[in-house]
C-alpha cells in the first residue's frame, strides 16, 4: 500500500480512485488505516464475499490472499485485471497509471 500512497494524486489526476480491499474485519481494517493515515478507501473483506465476486486466489502456502488489481470503468466494466502469483507480483504504479491513460484517452 505504500506504493499507493506514494502516488495516489497521480491516480487522482487519472480521475481514478483507489480501493483497497482486505481480508481484516472492519475494526481491524479501520485501525490501520487510521495509524497509516492512508488516503485512499479501504473496504474490510472478512468473509471474501468481494474476493470471490472478482475471482481472487487464497492460498494458505503463500500467506492466504495473493494480489490483485483491476481497473473498472465508470459503467462497471473490468478493463484490467493482474492476479498475483506471490505477495511480489504486484504491476507498478506507473503501468497502472499508463493504462489508466490510455481508457481516459479513448
Amino acid at each position: 500500500m505504500a506504493q499507493l500512497r506514494r502516488d495516489y494524486q497521480q491516480f487522482v489526476k487519472q480521475d481514478a480512485e483507489v480501493l483497497v480491499i482486505g481480508p481484516e474485519d472492519r475494526q481491524a481494517f479501520e485501525q490501520y488505516w487510521i495509524e497509516k493515515k492512508l488516503p485512499f478507501i479501504g473496504l474490510p473483506d472478512p468473509r471474501y464475499r468481494v474476493l470471490k465476486l472478482y475471482g481472487q486466489e487464497v492460498s494458505l502456502f503463500k500467506l492466504g490472499r495473493m494480489p490483485a488489481q483491476a481497473i473498472i470503468d465508470r459503467q462497471g466494466i473490468v478493463r484490467y485485471a493482474h492476479y498475483g502469483n506471490s505477495m511480489a507480483d504486484i504491476p507498478s504504479n506507473q503501468e497502472l497509471l499508463a493504462l489508466l491513460k490510455e481508457i481516459n484517452d479513448k
